[in-house]
């Protein structure tokens, strides 16, 4: 079995990681490179997602912040809006009895 280290296609990269610019399609010389290859892959695509829930985290706070700010504004609208949706209030009632209502 070939070692990655002596294919032309291996390049440690600057943080130490293997970079494999083999093509799965052309250039495997064993059957051992693509397993390689594909746990290399499957390592990048892991990295991807830590990378991703990283970022999740910065915009938690951020988020929870509108998500308050949106909660507020619907309940100030919905507030606004109770007048046309209040047909049992009692003090209309009592408008209603006055004889001196216009």
């Amino acid at each position: 079995m070939i070692q990655c280290e002596t294919c032309e296609y291996f390049h440690r990269g600057a943080d130490g990681k293997p970079r494999l610019m083999c093509d799965p399609f052309a250039t495997i010389k064993e059957p051992e490179c693509l397993a390689k290859w594909q746990l290399v892959r499957l390592q990048s695509i892991a990295d991807s997602h830590e990378a991703t829930l990283a970022m999740y985290r910065r915009f938690a706070p951020l988020q929870e912040k509108l998500f308050r700010h949106v909660e507020r504004e619907i309940e100030d609208a919905e507030d606004a809006d109770r007048w046309k949706y209040d047909a049992d209030d009692p003090d209309d009632e009592d408008d209603r009895d006055d004889p001196f209502r216009v």
